[in-house]
């Protein structure tokens, strides 16, 4: 099991091989890159990405996929290299969680309420519609 840990510690993945992995562009990565959240190896104008980016991207894309922006990612991943005892980290994580939770919680009320309206107003438009229609007929 140690020598899998080390192969796959040592594995390194280029660019491309990252990207589709991913299914995410090579932009998107020297973007991830220039912000400070990836820091692939150089050897010449190739980059050269490690277990740890490899982790980062998939962390850094199940934040966007949750709704998280590139600061609060950031940030998050900052905490996780200063205390690798993980514990602020989770403990922060937790509660960008929390905030996240509530506030799609209130968008789901907020849209419950708007479709709610726009059934009455579609109810109403359309009986209005058919009394119309049922005058002309008359």
């Amino acid at each position: 099991m140690k020598a899998v840990n080390a192969r796959r510690r040592s594995k390194r993945y280029t660019i491309n091989e990252l990207s589709e992995i991913f299914d995410v562009t090579p932009r998107t990565l020297r973007h991830y890159e220039d912000l400070g959240l990836l820091a692939p190896e150089r050897r010449g104008n190739q980059r050269l990405y490690r277990e740890r980016d490899r982790v980062r991207v998939q962390l850094i894309l199940r934040g966007r996929r949750l709704g998280f922006g590139l600061k609060e990612i950031q940030e998050m991943l900052d905490l996780y290299d200063a205390d690798p005892t993980e514990i602020t980290q989770l403990q922060d994580v937790i509660k960008r969680g929390d905030a996240k939770l509530a506030a799609i919680q209130a968008q789901m009320e907020e849209l419950a309420t708007i479709r709610a309206e726009l059934l009455e107003l579609r109810a109403k438009m359309q009986q209005r519609l058919d009394d119309i229609l049922q005058r002309k007929d008359d």
